[in-house]
């Protein structure tokens, strides 16, 4: 049968942050330049939540490799989109390999996360950080990310004034942008 090789079940993901009742959620430009709202971080702020699995066929096994979610900051180049630079890398857990039968839910809890940089959306680059879980499989992984919004607590004298922003990247190489910091 096809549930031999794992094609049986198909697993939904989701990630839900546990103060997601209270917590802030702020306007942030996605790059088709709509805005959408997302939860708001400020540095050193615990993330926490759980990853919510949902086996969407009841007495089917899902087998896999294990089970992660990792907190990520990173800058993304858009003339070279497979290069990514990760400023903010964590990983937790979740789940050895194994195999399920039923649904499942797993917490996760980040504590005091550096989230140096502000969010941003820009002409040629974007600092984004997200949440993402992973449940690997042999054949193909199944993957949700979530998108959060992270400023920085610093208050600037003027209300545009132009930010420079130097984000050093493995060591050698630099990139500068600067952005209008007109809320």
């Amino acid at each position: 049968t096809m549930s031999f090789f794992g094609f049986g079940q198909s697993p939904e993901l989701e990630l839900v942050l546990s103060d997601a009742e209270s917590r802030r959620r702020v306007e942030h430009k996605t790059e088709e330049g709509k805005k959408e709202k997302y939860f708001l971080f400020y540095d050193g702020e615990t993330v926490s939540g759980r990853v919510v699995l949902t086996l969407k066929n009841p007495n089917k096994r899902l087998e896999h490799q294990g089970i992660k979610v990792e907190f990520i900051g990173q800058i993304e180049l858009y003339y070279d989109r497979g290069n990514h630079h990760e400023f903010v890398s964590l990983v937790k857990d979740l789940a050895r390999p194994g195999e399920f039968t039923q649904s499942q839910t797993f917490d996760f809890e980040f504590t005091h996360v550096e989230k140096p940089y502000e969010s941003y959306t820009g002409q040629n680059v974007k600092l984004r950080y997200f949440l993402r879980a992973t449940v690997s499989r042999r054949l193909n992984d199944v993957v949700k990310e979530m998108d959060i919004v992270v400023h920085t607590l610093s208050t600037y004298p003027e209300l545009n004034s132009s930010i420079k922003m130097e984000v050093g990247i493995e060591d050698c190489l630099h990139i500068e942008f600067e952005y209008n910091k007109s809320k």
